[in-house]
């Protein structure tokens, strides 16, 4: 039984008890004993009266901790009010119900301090704030309650809902909202407080966290799963996904293993951030072949170390090939015939590609044109582009060429997927973060308000594998990423108590101050699953891929004309870079 729970109507016989017992001693010693009618009678009337006024000080309705200071409050003044009454109302001397009143407090309370005894100690609890008095707080303080070897004590409930305001929890009362953050933590003398709330809201995740790391000396922790079968011990320190304020997609398993399971599935990029994760998942659906092409021979051994535990890069599952080489990529389709093929392979970094377009054009668009024309000539049944979130609407060259892609896509009758950030990438912005935090700062944000879009890797990736089940060809899935997260908080978050300072650089050319997920005229329909929309992706005629040339601004300009569809035809320059064929 835990030393923390509420008193319950289960202690209201120990406490009668409790009155024969004092009242029979008043009457032993009473200098004039009351017949015995007299004293059956004033046992019977005191524990009317004890009920009486136990019920509306609540002493057994779950409102006090078992034998805490509000509880024997509770209990001395009920006492006292059912003695005072039993003096005025029984027929016998007032000493005795004086007397036995006295005895029968002391019983109770003796009761209560022996049971405590018995019980594991508790002064290694740690005492918490519990934020979230919905379901998931419930149950959360309910596992604390029935694990005896919980290291958590619940001090009080925070919650910004105006109903629940003044409530009690099983005897733990909601102390306030958000803004009462400090003065719960210093009336109760918790040492931090623990998030539980079920919709997982990230916004307000971080503006808690944010609250809280300008009190030094409190820890934060999450409850990332709640089921039936809690865990007190899931209780963890609050990670960077966790204050993305994004519901987990949920893949839908029987589906994937359908079309995945037996089959010949290719992944270009497989050395990449993307690349390497979709071929740790799609191992686990056992295709008959799962091949993984890449030019970067390090990154193969990477991923093949991951997946299998070694790597002596003697696999025919290894594919050392460039995307810009079309006679060779066709020769891969044509002898390994895939089935399945994810196009991660890509150039993303955006401002080093506004310096270099020939060589986003290269790799990006003509590259991905390889892919597409070596998939379409040998019958590739699924293919998924991955794309990303500045293809819409957009301004720079990766998203001119992730746009173009997209819509070479949907020509020849492919998916393309589109997302946002992936948290943890290589060359990501929490990356770079996370170096110069090390390095003693400055960390470096381009503006106040500039915010992004992110999700975690395995997300990304889930959302790829869920789209080849579930799209169509000639158009691009988006994920419902939730709300955009603003850089500057997010550098603070890693930041934490450390001394750095955030410098702002200003935005660089082709970049956003705010990301977008829809173009111009894209609708958010979500016909197939709650968290994926579906938008129509116009198709380009690869022919007019094919004509870019050159370099710089020119070329620049001719892949921004391709992103959008024109009445007529638009003539690009002719001038010197070809593709390799």
């Amino acid at each position: 039984m835990d030393d923390h729970r509420p008193s319950s109507p289960g202690d209201w016989p120990a406490d009668l008890y409790a009155w024969t017992g004092g009242l029979a001693l008043a009457v032993a010693i009473s200098p004039s004993r009351p017949p015995l009618a007299a004293a059956a009678g004033t046992l019977l009337l005191a524990a009317a009266l004890h009920s009486a006024v136990a019920w509306p000080v609540q002493l057994y309705r779950r409102r006090y901790e078992y034998a805490s200071i509000a509880e024997l409050r509770a209990l001395a003044c009920t006492v006292a009010i059912a003695g005072v009454l039993l003096t005025a109302l029984a027929p016998v001397p007032f000493l005795v119900p004086l007397g036995g009143s006295a005895a029968a407090l002391l019983a109770m309370v003796a009761v209560r301090w022996t049971r405590l005894a018995r019980r594991p100690a508790t002064s290694s609890r740690v005492p918490v704030l519990i934020y979230g008095a919905g379901a998931a707080g419930h149950r959360l303080l309910r596992a604390m309650s029935a694990d005896p070897h919980c290291r958590y004590r619940a001090a009080g409930f925070l919650d910004d809902d105006p109903r629940k305001q003044r409530l009690r929890i099983s005897g733990i009362a909601v102390l306030g909202g958000r803004f009462a953050l400090r003065n719960a933590l210093t009336s109760t003398g918790a040492q931090g407080v623990i998030f539980a709330v079920r919709n997982e809201d990230g916004a307000l995740l971080r503006a808690l966290r944010s609250d809280l790391s300008k009190i030094s000396g409190y820890f934060m922790k999450v409850l990332p799963s709640l089921d039936d079968s809690l865990d007190i011990d899931q209780v963890r320190d609050v990670q960077l996904s966790d204050l993305l304020g994004r519901r987990p997609i949920e893949t839908d398993l029987a589906a994937i293993g359908d079309y995945l399971t037996g089959r010949r599935v290719l992944v270009t990029g497989a050395g990449g951030s993307i690349g390497s994760e979709l071929c740790r998942q799609l191992h686990r659906f056992a295709p008959a072949e799962l091949m993984m092409l890449d030019r970067d021979e390090s990154a193969l051994h990477a991923v093949q170390l991951s997946i299998h535990g070694r790597a002596l890069l003697d696999d025919p599952s290894l594919i050392l090939a460039d995307l810009r080489d079309a006679a060779t990529i066709r020769q891969i389709f044509e002898s390994r015939r895939p089935e399945v093929v994810f196009h991660a392979a890509a150039l993303k970094h955006l401002t080093l590609l506004e310096r270099h377009p020939a060589e986003a054009l290269q790799t990006n668009v003509l590259g991905t044109l390889n892919v597409l024309e070596a998939a379409a000539a040998t019958g590739v049944r699924r293919l998924v582009n991955v794309s990303t979130d500045k293809a819409a609407d957009p301004i720079s060259v990766l998203g001119y060429t992730k746009r173009i892609t997209e819509r070479l896509t949907a020509h020849h009758g492919f998916l393309n997927v589109r997302f946002g950030n992936v948290l943890g990438s290589r060359g990501s912005v929490v990356t770079a973060f996370r170096a110069q935090i090390a390095e003693g700062g400055p960390v470096t944000v381009t503006d106040p308000d500039v915010t992004r879009y992110f999700m975690t890797i395995p997300e990304a990736v889930q959302l790829v594998i869920q789209a080849a089940a579930i799209g169509s060809g000639g158009e691009a899935l988006v994920l419902d990423m939730g709300s955009p997260v603003r850089i500057a908080d997010l550098a603070r978050q890693l930041i934490g108590d450390a001394p750095v300072d955030i410098v702002y650089t200003g935005l660089r050319p082709g970049e956003k101050l705010h990301e977008e997920l829809f173009g111009p005229g894209e609708a958010d329909v979500r016909p197939l699953h709650p968290l994926i929309s579906h938008v129509a992706v116009p198709p380009l005629d690869p022919a007019l891929a094919l004509a870019l040339r050159g370099d710089g601004a020119a070329l620049t300009g001719a892949m921004a004309d391709l992103c959008v569809v024109p009445d007529v035809v638009i003539a690009v320059p002719t001038l010197s870079v070809a593709r390799t064929t």
